[in-house]
């Protein structure tokens, strides 16, 4: 399988989880967490969706394959501390939480830079 191949099946995989995280969230938790494990969910959604439009992304441009992983990852990252919160009681995992949005921003930053980049060279 190629680098796109297994981005796709990663963020397929993220976006399953963010929909079992946000229906536990929505039907099981309690008001506790509740906020966090939405929040969580709807991160991953969000990035496991931009994850699986880098993987299609047309041109196979390196810079949005790495851009993709790093959505991918921060959010999967960002959901999982926070529902470690959440659920097994761990505030220590509020440190983990910040690295998964470093690692978002990062993708949307370089898609930012690959947009601009091939904007000038097209020009």
């Amino acid at each position: 399988m190629n680098a796109t191949r297994n981005l796709a099946a990663f963020a397929a995989l993220n976006g399953a989880l963010a929909v079992l995280i946000g229906a536990f969230a929505a039907h099981g938790a309690g008001p506790q967490i509740k906020t966090l494990l939405t929040t969580g969910s709807h991160y991953q959604m969000v990035h496991a969706v931009l994850a699986l439009v880098c993987a299609l992304w047309p041109g196979r441009d390196r810079l949005i394959v790495v851009a993709g992983w790093l959505a991918a990852g921060g959010g999967l990252v960002f959901c999982l501390a926070l529902s470690a919160i959440a659920l097994l009681s761990l505030p220590s995992m509020g440190a983990v939480a910040p690295v998964g949005g470093v690692l978002m921003i990062a993708a949307w930053l370089l898609i930012l830079f690959a947009a601009l980049r091939s904007q000038s060279t097209a020009a």
